[in-house]
């Protein structure tokens, strides 16, 4: 399953903070986005609450929900974030890799 870095964390939940979303059942929706060459592309959303089908994952008070065939092709994946100039970006990373470790290694 796909594991998020504390620092993907609170960027999840700082983004979901600035909205009118529902801290308490909202959340970071990962679901498929439009096709593009050699590669899978994803789509980020903030949403009040998951699909009824999303798997989802709680770490540090953040909520991720995934598409099921997002959750297959994220699930030895880990999920992590940078802030800079108040913009967050996302990055995955192999599990078990150099990256995925930087933030003090994915939350559980």
């Amino acid at each position: 399953m796909l594991t998020l870095t504390p620092t993907a964390a609170e960027a999840v939940q700082a983004l979901v903070a600035g909205t009118e979303i529902d801290d308490e059942t909202g959340g970071l929706r990962i679901s498929p986005g439009e096709a593009i060459p050699e590669r899978s592309a994803l789509r980020l959303e903030l949403v009040n609450q998951p699909e009824p089908t999303d798997n989802e994952i709680a770490a540090g008070g953040a909520h991720v929900f995934l598409e099921p065939t997002v959750a297959e092709i994220l699930d030895d994946k880990v999920l992590d974030a940078s802030v800079e100039s108040g913009r967050v970006q996302f990055t995955l990373f192999e599990r078990g890799t150099p990256e995925s470790s930087q933030n003090g290694g994915p939350l559980a």
